[in-house]
């Protein structure tokens, strides 16, 4: 039996996390720019005058943004619940990924110009004088390790490594970054003239070298560990739903103290089987009821795959809940779900969990062979009013998200024809990343405000 949620008044929890969004950019803006001051009140610019110090200055610039944006990384990353809530995962990793870059080209910059600045500005001389810092100055050796670790983290995050490793290695190698982080900043502490000039400029600096190690260590590893703990999670059921997909039932104690909502997701870990040290992400696939969860998952890596084999009584470790993919992003009172394929998982949870009258929602779920869940949409269609759309077959065009039957109409006079005041709703969106973008540009070309267009991507 589908429950009706209580209606309610969408936007409330949308506006604070704008206001959460908006302090945490302030933040670090404002750390950026005061790290620049006391550059500046330390000399910093008449130092540019001359060859030698000049490139000393500009390491010493170079070193205190790339420390700065470095501990940001890492507190984007440690799934502080309030940025979480306020981001979404996807959005603050690909955050992430913009500072990581940064940094690590400033943190490479601030290594070519230190060194060669206190070589006189020689460039002969800078080899024996980064041997003679390594070997001399402390801390330096711990920095050349974690150097050598977010070396690692960054050369797999490009793209084209990204391609041609697993999810599952990439996860792992992209953890040395912490390490990386970890032992790269002692020595600034440690030897730093723009960290131990002043009070407060030591204060400031251990300060947030504290806070983001706590981050990591609450968020990280306390949070996730309380919760399992707490909960006790086992596999109740694995039911095969089409051909490569399974649905997984998971029960425990007090789940309905795990605040989790439809259309969010976990990072889960099944134990007992290869591989479990590697978490994945999974979109819950049913609105959590406070006594089971249900996850939907389409084979397509090691971990996905190996959950058809999962049996019931496993021990199942999660982190989260995650995602905005959920209840609070909502600001309108009517609303459209667009999924294709194994992306209509947490659509189905977000039609069950959402509150809405009926003829207010209405869901498109595009696929290839056969539809997930056809009888469980058709039974909130029946008991809540939700409107749906179906959209089968292969794409009829590289360029189209649409499949063949409506040649007649683009993708644009399609989506209006179907849903005339899209405008006017809040959009939920998930599917592969390419055909995702193609709905994405109708959208827009259908005039829905970006800040309606709430969606999700795993990809890494």
């Amino acid at each position: 039996m589908i429950e009706t949620p209580v209606l309610v008044l969408p936007g409330r929890r949308a506006r604070n996390d704008g206001a959460v969004r908006l302090g945490a950019l302030a933040v670090l803006w404002l750390s950026l720019l005061l790290v620049s001051y006391w550059w500046v009140a330390g000399g910093g610019v008449q130092e540019l005058g001359g060859w030698a110090t000049g490139l000393t200055s500009l390491g010493r610039l170079t070193g205190l943004v790339a420390a700065v944006l470095l501990l940001a990384q890492v507190v984007l990353m440690a799934r502080v619940p309030m940025l979480e809530a306020a981001f979404g995962q996807d959005r603050l990793a690909r955050i992430h990924r913009l500072v990581g870059f940064t940094s690590f080209n400033l943190m490479l910059a601030h290594l070519v110009t230190i060194t060669w600045g206190y070589a006189a500005g020689e460039l002969g001389r800078t080899p024996a004088m980064l041997w003679d810092l390594t070997v001399d100055y402390p801390g330096m050796l711990l920095a050349v390790g974690g150097t050598v670790c977010l070396c690692l983290s960054v050369v797999t995050s490009i793209k084209a490594a990204r391609r041609r490793i697993r999810y599952e290695s990439w996860h792992l190698l992209h953890l040395y970054a912490y390490l990386g982080v970890g032992l790269a900043l002692p020595h600034q502490l440690w030897t730093g003239q723009e960290f131990l000039s002043s009070t407060g400029r030591t204060v400031f600096w251990w300060t947030a070298w504290a806070v983001a190690a706590a981050t990591i260590l609450v968020y990280r590893v306390g949070v996730p560990i309380r919760r399992n703990v707490r909960h006790g999670l086992r596999v109740t059921a694995v039911v095969p739903e089409a051909d490569r997909v399974v649905s997984v039932y998971v029960a425990g104690r007090r789940l309905d103290r795990l605040r989790a909502e439809a259309g969010q997701f976990f990072h889960w870990r099944f134990l007992g089987r290869p591989g479990w040290t590697r978490a994945n992400p999974y979109s819950l696939s049913a609105a959590p009821d406070g006594r089971g969860l249900r996850i939907t998952v389409q084979e397509a890596g090691d971990g996905s795959a190996a959950l058809r084999a999962v049996r019931p009584g496993t021990r199942v470790f999660v982190e989260g809940p995650y995602g905005r993919l959920s209840p609070r992003a909502r600001t309108e009172r009517k609303i459209a779900l667009i999924g294709a394929g194994v992306g209509i998982t947490p659509l189905r949870a977000l039609a069950e969990g959402l509150s809405y009258a009926p003829r207010d929602a209405i869901l498109v779920q595009r696929y290839t062979d056969e539809p997930l869940f056809s009888s469980e949409f058709q039974a909130l269609r029946h008991q809540r009013g939700l409107d749906l759309l179906t959209v089968p077959g292969h794409r009829r065009r590289t360029d189209s998200w649409l499949g063949p039957g409506i040649d007649d109409l683009d993708d644009l006079q399609a989506l209006l024809s179907w849903i005339p005041d899209i405008a006017e709703r809040d959009v939920y969106l998930c599917g592969p990343d390419n055909w995702t973008q193609l709905v994405k540009r109708t959208l827009a070309a259908a005039g829905l405000p970006p800040e309606r267009l709430h969606l999700e991507s795993f990809s890494w």
